[in-house]
């Protein structure tokens, strides 16, 4: 299957944080294709393994999330209305209006659409304001709470965009949670090359768990595998429409990214600032490839690459991403070419890491 086939796949699948059955098995599907060596821990992370052409202790992790955010059911009013709690980053502007699905408890998926208030009837003070998580309800065409309850909705259900995927002009596409089936789709495309062309070093790509949730997954899996370096795919956000001036310079269209600082800011206190190791070889390795290189340094953005570098008394981390706009809506948008790009350069990077790397800094 091709990328673009496996992305869209991918982001038509509903697996929010801590309820990502469906993408674990798509994911193992897709990878036991390329090997027979795929275990899957109680946390939910994915691990396939595939052997260096010569024996050696050293192994890679190369990583994407699984997961994409939501919200969680808090409250079934009595009169049919559901309250609910954002899980992850949900960008509560662009909430109003939206079609959700609800992950009934009982299985069953509900659809509802999160309220607004009619235009005609709205007082001015409330027509230029975003209304705040605890304010949000979604309608499902309840009366009552026990209608509710009568389609296997209950409290602590998870809910979740309605799942599009979009062709768009100049070979781009919107879709639910390219954050990170845009990453999920590349690994998986990593994985037939290995099968064909072991790397000098193991290496273990994992499908992570509950990243959208404080960046869990990757961690834990990071702590059983002890590799000697680690690769997150995931996007970066692009700054490049009409409202945001390019201020981290990143452009949907240019290619395939490299992070070179990262720091969230709010809340959680964490960021990447990458091996230079692992710096130096990706640079190279674009070069060698003859690919486009973008780099980032940005403020406000965070993957689980944080906490990887804190597990085995250190682990070297670089974030390797493509251009995403609209991000954590329901409609993100990126490029076909950008995904591609990322194909390659992960490509060239695993096949280029030696054997003997020594992420020992001088």
């Amino acid at each position: 299957m091709s990328l673009a086939g496996r992305l869209e796949k991918y982001c038509l699948t509903t697996a929010t944080s801590g309820r990502e059955e469906p993408m674990m098995r798509l994911i193992t599907e897709d990878l036991t294709a390329f090997t027979p060596d795929i275990t899957v821990d109680s946390f939910g992370n994915v691990m396939a393994r595939f052997e260096a052409a010569s024996p050696t202790e050293n192994t890679l992790m190369v990583f994407a999330h699984t997961d994409q955010l939501g919200m969680i059911v808090t409250k079934i009013e009595s009169t049919g209305f559901l309250r609910v709690v954002r899980l992850g980053g949900v960008p509560e502007r662009v909430l109003p209006g939206s079609v959700v699905k609800i992950l009934a408890h009982d299985g069953d998926v509900v659809t509802g659409v999160m309220g607004t208030p009619p235009h005609h009837l709205t007082p001015e003070h409330m027509k230029y304001t975003v209304p705040t998580i605890d304010k949000a309800y979604i309608d499902v065409g309840a009366s009552s709470a026990a209608e509710v309850h009568a389609l296997g909705i209950q409290v602590g259900d998870h809910v979740a965009y309605e799942p599009r995927f979009e062709r768009l002009a100049g070979n781009r596409v919107a879709g639910t949670s390219i954050d990170d089936r845009g990453g999920c789709a590349v690994l998986v495309g990593l994985a037939e090359h290995l099968a064909q062309k072991p790397a000098a070093v193991n290496v273990v790509l994992v499908a992570t768990v509950q990243e959208e949730f404080n960046l869990r997954g990757a961690m834990l899996a990071a702590e059983k595998i002890k590799p000697v370096a680690a690769i997150s795919l995931d996007l970066v956000a692009a700054g490049d429409t009409p409202e945001m001036g390019s201020p981290n310079g990143v452009a949907v269209g240019e290619g395939p990214v490299m992070g070179l600082y990262s720091f969230h800011g709010r809340g959680t206190l964490n960021g990447v600032i990458p091996h230079p190791g692992l710096v130096d070889l990706v640079e190279k390795s674009a070069q060698k490839g003859k690919l486009p290189l973008q780099k980032h340094a940005t403020m406000g953005l965070l993957t689980d690459a944080s906490y990887v570098q804190f597990v085995n008394g250190g682990t070297p981390a670089i974030d390797l991403c493509w251009p995403t706009r609209y991000t954590h809506t329901g409609v993100e948008m990126c490029s076909l070419d950008d995904l591609e790009g990322l194909q390659t350069l992960i490509t060239q990077v695993v096949t280029s890491f030696p054997a003997d790397w020594d992420g020992t800094r001088e």
